[in-house]
Protein backbone atom coordinates (compact mmCIF):
# COMPACT_ATOMS: atom_id res chain seq x y z
CA UNK A 1 0.00 0.00 0.00
CA UNK A 2 1.75 3.11 -0.61
CA UNK A 3 0.81 6.39 1.02
CA UNK A 4 1.04 10.06 -0.09
CA UNK A 5 0.29 13.26 1.82
CA UNK A 6 -2.89 15.28 0.34
CA UNK A 7 -2.28 19.06 1.20
CA UNK A 8 -4.89 21.79 1.62
CA UNK A 9 -4.72 24.91 -0.18
CA UNK A 10 -5.98 29.03 0.46
CA UNK A 11 -6.98 31.14 -2.06
CA UNK A 12 -4.84 34.77 -1.71
CA UNK A 13 -7.29 36.38 -3.30
CA UNK A 14 -9.62 35.32 -6.11
CA UNK A 15 -10.94 37.83 -8.97
CA UNK A 16 -14.46 36.46 -10.72
CA UNK A 17 -14.80 37.38 -14.78
CA UNK A 18 -17.22 37.04 -16.59
CA UNK A 19 -19.06 33.54 -17.57
CA UNK A 20 -17.38 31.85 -20.27
CA UNK A 21 -18.88 29.78 -23.44
CA UNK A 22 -18.47 26.80 -21.55
CA UNK A 23 -20.55 27.97 -18.45
CA UNK A 24 -17.12 28.25 -16.64
CA UNK A 25 -16.22 31.96 -15.29
CA UNK A 26 -12.59 33.71 -15.96
CA UNK A 27 -10.75 33.63 -12.71
CA UNK A 28 -7.69 34.68 -11.38
CA UNK A 29 -6.35 33.88 -7.79
CA UNK A 30 -3.21 32.89 -6.22
CA UNK A 31 -3.18 29.62 -4.40
CA UNK A 32 -0.99 28.88 -1.56
CA UNK A 33 -0.63 25.10 0.00
CA UNK A 34 -0.49 24.91 3.76
CA UNK A 35 0.39 21.94 6.34
CA UNK A 36 -3.12 20.83 6.82
CA UNK A 37 -3.67 17.57 4.98
CA UNK A 38 -5.63 14.30 4.67
CA UNK A 39 -3.53 10.89 3.87
CA UNK A 40 -4.14 8.99 0.53
CA UNK A 41 -3.33 5.07 0.40
CA UNK A 42 -3.72 2.71 -2.88
CA UNK A 43 -3.42 -0.95 -2.85
CA UNK A 44 -3.37 -3.17 -5.82
CA UNK A 45 -5.16 -6.22 -5.01
CA UNK A 46 -6.89 -9.12 -6.44
CA UNK A 47 -10.09 -8.22 -8.41
CA UNK A 48 -11.57 -5.96 -10.62
CA UNK A 49 -12.68 -1.96 -10.82
CA UNK A 50 -12.27 0.63 -8.29
CA UNK A 51 -13.20 1.30 -4.69
CA UNK A 52 -13.04 3.83 -2.24
CA UNK A 53 -13.02 3.95 1.55
CA UNK A 54 -13.35 6.94 3.88
CA UNK A 55 -14.78 6.80 7.44
CA UNK A 56 -15.89 10.43 6.89
CA UNK A 57 -20.00 9.92 6.06
CA UNK A 58 -20.32 13.26 3.65
CA UNK A 59 -17.10 11.86 1.25
CA UNK A 60 -18.65 10.15 -1.63
CA UNK A 61 -17.69 6.64 -1.89
CA UNK A 62 -18.83 6.54 -5.86
CA UNK A 63 -18.14 7.23 -9.31
CA UNK A 64 -18.67 10.80 -8.03
CA UNK A 65 -15.67 10.56 -5.88
CA UNK A 66 -12.61 12.64 -7.30
CA UNK A 67 -10.75 10.07 -6.44
CA UNK A 68 -12.55 7.64 -8.49
CA UNK A 69 -13.03 9.84 -11.44
CA UNK A 70 -8.98 10.38 -11.55
CA UNK A 71 -8.13 6.51 -10.87
CA UNK A 72 -10.37 5.86 -14.00
CA UNK A 73 -8.56 8.08 -15.91
CA UNK A 74 -4.98 6.73 -15.19
CA UNK A 75 -5.26 3.56 -15.79
CA UNK A 76 -7.17 4.38 -19.54
CA UNK A 77 -4.20 6.70 -19.82
CA UNK A 78 -1.71 4.02 -21.14
CA UNK A 79 -2.49 0.02 -21.64
CA UNK A 80 1.27 -0.68 -20.12
CA UNK A 81 -0.01 1.10 -17.01
CA UNK A 82 -2.81 -1.62 -16.21
CA UNK A 83 -1.67 -3.81 -13.63
CA UNK A 84 -1.25 -7.73 -14.47
CA UNK A 85 -4.14 -10.13 -14.48
CA UNK A 86 -5.20 -11.15 -11.24
CA UNK A 87 -4.04 -7.91 -9.24
CA UNK A 88 -6.84 -5.20 -10.95
CA UNK A 89 -8.89 -4.26 -8.11
CA UNK A 90 -7.54 -0.52 -7.43
CA UNK A 91 -8.24 0.09 -3.56
CA UNK A 92 -8.29 4.28 -2.54
CA UNK A 93 -8.35 4.79 1.44
CA UNK A 94 -9.02 8.43 2.21
CA UNK A 95 -7.75 9.41 5.92
CA UNK A 96 -9.91 12.45 6.50
CA UNK A 97 -8.63 15.54 7.99
CA UNK A 98 -9.32 18.39 6.04
CA UNK A 99 -13.15 20.11 5.74
CA UNK A 100 -15.61 18.56 3.56
CA UNK A 101 -16.64 21.90 0.87
CA UNK A 102 -14.77 23.71 2.80
CA UNK A 103 -12.60 25.70 0.19
CA UNK A 104 -9.65 24.53 1.25
CA UNK A 105 -9.23 21.95 -2.34
CA UNK A 106 -8.93 18.76 -0.31
CA UNK A 107 -11.05 16.88 -2.38
CA UNK A 108 -8.83 18.04 -5.48
CA UNK A 109 -6.02 17.21 -3.55
CA UNK A 110 -7.24 13.78 -2.47
CA UNK A 111 -7.35 13.24 -6.35
CA UNK A 112 -3.86 14.35 -7.25
CA UNK A 113 -2.47 12.48 -4.38
CA UNK A 114 -4.31 9.19 -5.46
CA UNK A 115 -2.71 9.90 -8.93
CA UNK A 116 0.43 10.29 -7.75
CA UNK A 117 0.25 7.14 -5.52
CA UNK A 118 -1.27 4.81 -8.20
CA UNK A 119 2.08 5.96 -10.07
CA UNK A 120 3.81 3.97 -7.39
CA UNK A 121 1.80 1.59 -6.73
CA UNK A 122 1.05 0.20 -10.66
CA UNK A 123 4.66 1.35 -11.79
CA UNK A 124 3.37 3.65 -14.43
CA UNK A 125 5.66 6.64 -15.43
CA UNK A 126 3.01 8.90 -16.54
CA UNK A 127 4.09 12.44 -18.15
CA UNK A 128 4.13 15.85 -16.68
CA UNK A 129 1.88 16.66 -19.59
CA UNK A 130 -0.56 13.52 -19.16
CA UNK A 131 -0.66 14.18 -15.38
CA UNK A 132 -1.81 17.73 -16.00
CA UNK A 133 -4.50 16.82 -18.48
CA UNK A 134 -6.21 14.15 -16.59
CA UNK A 135 -6.33 16.58 -13.49
CA UNK A 136 -7.75 19.55 -15.26
CA UNK A 137 -10.52 17.16 -17.02
CA UNK A 138 -11.33 16.25 -13.35
CA UNK A 139 -11.70 19.81 -11.72
CA UNK A 140 -10.20 23.32 -12.05
CA UNK A 141 -8.51 23.00 -8.74
CA UNK A 142 -6.38 19.63 -9.34
CA UNK A 143 -3.00 21.47 -11.81
CA UNK A 144 -1.94 23.69 -8.46
CA UNK A 145 -1.55 20.28 -6.69
CA UNK A 146 0.77 19.48 -9.55
CA UNK A 147 3.06 22.48 -8.44
CA UNK A 148 2.47 23.11 -4.98
CA UNK A 149 4.15 26.34 -3.23
CA UNK A 150 2.65 29.42 -4.31
CA UNK A 151 0.63 29.45 -7.68
CA UNK A 152 -0.69 31.60 -9.79
CA UNK A 153 -3.77 30.32 -11.45
CA UNK A 154 -5.68 31.82 -14.41
CA UNK A 155 -8.93 30.46 -17.06
CA UNK A 156 -11.22 28.69 -15.09
CA UNK A 157 -8.26 28.30 -12.20
CA UNK A 158 -6.78 25.09 -13.74
CA UNK A 159 -3.91 27.04 -16.16
CA UNK A 160 -1.24 26.91 -13.11
CA UNK A 161 2.13 29.26 -12.88
CA UNK A 162 4.91 28.31 -10.29
CA UNK A 163 5.64 32.00 -8.53
CA UNK A 164 8.23 32.71 -6.17
CA UNK A 165 7.33 30.94 -3.31
CA UNK A 166 6.26 33.11 -0.41
CA UNK A 167 8.05 32.48 3.25
CA UNK A 168 7.15 30.25 5.45
CA UNK A 169 4.32 31.95 7.32
CA UNK A 170 1.96 31.22 10.11
CA UNK A 171 -1.82 31.08 9.30
CA UNK A 172 -4.69 30.44 11.70
CA UNK A 173 -7.42 28.20 9.96
CA UNK A 174 -10.99 28.22 10.84
CA UNK A 175 -13.66 26.27 9.36
CA UNK A 176 -16.93 26.95 10.86
CA UNK A 177 -20.14 24.72 10.57
CA UNK A 178 -21.74 25.35 7.24
CA UNK A 179 -21.33 24.53 3.81
CA UNK A 180 -21.36 26.86 1.10
CA UNK A 181 -22.43 25.59 -2.51
CA UNK A 182 -19.92 26.81 -4.86
CA UNK A 183 -22.52 26.95 -8.11
CA UNK A 184 -24.72 29.04 -5.65
CA UNK A 185 -22.13 31.01 -5.06
CA UNK A 186 -21.43 31.37 -8.61
CA UNK A 187 -25.10 32.11 -9.64
CA UNK A 188 -25.20 34.90 -6.86
CA UNK A 189 -22.14 36.40 -8.17
CA UNK A 190 -23.38 36.61 -11.51
CA UNK A 191 -26.82 38.02 -10.14
CA UNK A 192 -24.73 40.72 -8.83
CA UNK A 193 -22.64 41.65 -11.77
CA UNK A 194 -25.73 42.30 -13.59
CA UNK A 195 -26.93 44.19 -11.32
CA UNK A 196 -23.96 46.42 -11.23
CA UNK A 197 -23.51 46.68 -15.07
CA UNK A 198 -27.43 47.73 -15.62
CA UNK A 199 -26.17 50.40 -13.27
CA UNK A 200 -22.72 51.60 -14.52
CA UNK A 201 -22.38 49.68 -17.65
CA UNK A 202 -18.87 48.53 -16.40
CA UNK A 203 -17.38 44.88 -17.40
CA UNK A 204 -15.63 42.38 -15.69
CA UNK A 205 -12.69 42.57 -18.20
CA UNK A 206 -11.17 46.01 -16.14
CA UNK A 207 -11.08 44.25 -12.58
CA UNK A 208 -9.84 40.99 -13.62
CA UNK A 209 -6.96 42.82 -15.15
CA UNK A 210 -6.42 44.96 -12.31
CA UNK A 211 -6.10 42.02 -10.55
CA UNK A 212 -3.37 40.37 -12.07
CA UNK A 213 -1.25 44.04 -12.16
CA UNK A 214 -1.89 43.73 -8.14
CA UNK A 215 -0.45 40.29 -7.95
CA UNK A 216 2.49 41.16 -9.97
CA UNK A 217 2.85 44.49 -8.30
CA UNK A 218 2.79 42.35 -4.71
CA UNK A 219 5.67 39.98 -5.99
CA UNK A 220 7.76 42.75 -7.27
CA UNK A 221 8.01 41.02 -10.69
CA UNK A 222 6.36 40.86 -14.39
CA UNK A 223 4.19 38.32 -15.70
CA UNK A 224 6.69 37.61 -18.64
CA UNK A 225 9.23 36.29 -15.88
CA UNK A 226 6.36 33.59 -15.56
CA UNK A 227 6.58 30.20 -17.28
CA UNK A 228 3.53 28.32 -17.74
CA UNK A 229 3.63 24.92 -15.63
CA UNK A 230 4.49 21.46 -17.29
CA UNK A 231 3.90 19.75 -14.20
CA UNK A 232 7.58 19.39 -12.95
CA UNK A 233 8.34 20.49 -9.60
CA UNK A 234 9.91 24.70 -9.65
CA UNK A 235 11.98 26.44 -7.30
CA UNK A 236 10.88 29.42 -5.93
CA UNK A 237 13.29 32.61 -6.23
CA UNK A 238 13.85 34.68 -3.03
CA UNK A 239 10.53 37.24 -1.85
CA UNK A 240 10.65 40.38 0.30
CA UNK A 241 10.35 39.87 3.87
CA UNK A 242 7.25 42.08 3.73
CA UNK A 243 5.19 39.72 2.43
CA UNK A 244 2.30 40.15 4.78
CA UNK A 245 2.07 44.00 4.27
CA UNK A 246 2.54 43.99 -0.18
CA UNK A 247 -0.60 41.66 0.35
CA UNK A 248 -2.70 44.04 1.67
CA UNK A 249 -1.38 47.25 -0.34
CA UNK A 250 -1.89 45.76 -3.47
CA UNK A 251 -5.52 45.27 -2.58
CA UNK A 252 -5.69 41.24 -2.87
CA UNK A 253 -8.86 40.41 -2.52
CA UNK A 254 -12.01 37.32 -2.79
CA UNK A 255 -14.65 38.40 -4.94
CA UNK A 256 -16.99 36.13 -3.12
CA UNK A 257 -17.14 37.54 -0.11
CA UNK A 258 -19.08 39.85 -1.79
CA UNK A 259 -21.68 37.02 -2.07
CA UNK A 260 -21.11 34.85 0.77
CA UNK A 261 -21.04 37.36 3.49
CA UNK A 262 -24.38 38.61 2.80
CA UNK A 263 -25.81 34.67 2.79
CA UNK A 264 -23.70 34.01 6.13
CA UNK A 265 -23.12 37.13 7.86
CA UNK A 266 -21.59 34.71 10.59
CA UNK A 267 -18.55 34.13 8.39
CA UNK A 268 -17.98 37.72 7.68
CA UNK A 269 -17.95 37.77 11.78
CA UNK A 270 -15.19 34.90 11.97
CA UNK A 271 -13.14 37.31 9.78
CA UNK A 272 -13.51 40.60 11.60
CA UNK A 273 -12.31 37.98 14.43
CA UNK A 274 -8.85 36.79 13.00
CA UNK A 275 -8.15 40.65 12.39
CA UNK A 276 -9.34 41.41 15.97
CA UNK A 277 -7.41 38.47 17.05
CA UNK A 278 -3.90 40.21 14.99
CA UNK A 279 -4.22 38.76 11.74
CA UNK A 280 -2.27 40.81 9.69
CA UNK A 281 -4.45 39.60 6.05
CA UNK A 282 -7.48 37.37 6.65
CA UNK A 283 -10.04 36.10 3.79
CA UNK A 284 -12.60 33.15 2.95
CA UNK A 285 -10.86 30.70 1.01
CA UNK A 286 -12.03 29.69 -2.90
CA UNK A 287 -15.88 30.15 -1.87
CA UNK A 288 -15.93 29.01 2.18
CA UNK A 289 -16.88 28.19 4.31
CA UNK A 290 -13.18 28.02 5.84
CA UNK A 291 -11.42 31.60 6.27
CA UNK A 292 -7.85 31.99 7.11
CA UNK A 293 -5.65 34.79 8.52
CA UNK A 294 -1.86 35.16 8.36
CA UNK A 295 0.28 36.16 11.01
CA UNK A 296 3.73 37.08 11.82
CA UNK A 297 4.72 34.96 14.24
CA UNK A 298 4.10 30.90 14.93
CA UNK A 299 3.65 31.93 18.56
CA UNK A 300 1.05 34.76 17.63
CA UNK A 301 -0.53 32.00 15.44
CA UNK A 302 -1.15 29.38 18.19
CA UNK A 303 -2.28 31.97 20.66
CA UNK A 304 -4.74 33.20 18.34
CA UNK A 305 -6.19 29.46 17.64
CA UNK A 306 -6.13 28.80 21.52
CA UNK A 307 -8.12 31.56 22.34
CA UNK A 308 -10.60 31.31 19.48
CA UNK A 309 -11.02 27.38 20.14
CA UNK A 310 -11.63 28.81 23.81
CA UNK A 311 -14.91 30.82 22.16
CA UNK A 312 -16.05 27.97 20.21
CA UNK A 313 -14.50 28.16 17.04
CA UNK A 314 -12.89 25.73 14.84
CA UNK A 315 -9.36 27.25 14.75
CA UNK A 316 -6.02 25.58 14.17
CA UNK A 317 -2.52 26.90 13.03
CA UNK A 318 -0.49 25.96 11.15
CA UNK A 319 1.59 27.26 8.37
CA UNK A 320 2.07 27.18 4.72
CA UNK A 321 4.36 25.00 2.44
CA UNK A 322 6.82 26.13 -0.16
CA UNK A 323 7.29 24.29 -3.39
CA UNK A 324 10.36 22.15 -2.05
CA UNK A 325 8.94 21.05 1.52
CA UNK A 326 5.99 20.41 -0.76
CA UNK A 327 7.11 17.89 -2.72
CA UNK A 328 9.65 16.69 -0.09
CA UNK A 329 6.93 16.04 1.81
CA UNK A 330 5.05 13.91 -1.40
CA UNK A 331 7.60 11.72 -1.72
CA UNK A 332 7.84 10.75 1.71
CA UNK A 333 4.49 9.77 2.07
Amino acid sequence: MISVSSFAKINLGLKIGPARPDGFHELRTVYQTLALHDVIRVDVVEGEGIEVRCDDLRVPLDSSNTCYKIAERVMGASAAGRPTAGLAKIIIEIEKHLPVQGGMGAASSNAVATMLAMERALGLRLSPQDKMRIAAEVGSDLPLFLIGGTVLGVGRGEEVFPLPDLPTLPVVVITPAVGVSTPRAFARWDELAARDAALTGSSMAGTINQFSQSVFVWLGTGFPQVRPASGVPARGGDRAETPLLDLVRAGIENDFEKVVFPEYPDLREVKGLLLREGASYASLSGSGSTLYGLFASEVQAQAAAERMTAAGHNAVATTTVTREEYWKAVASG
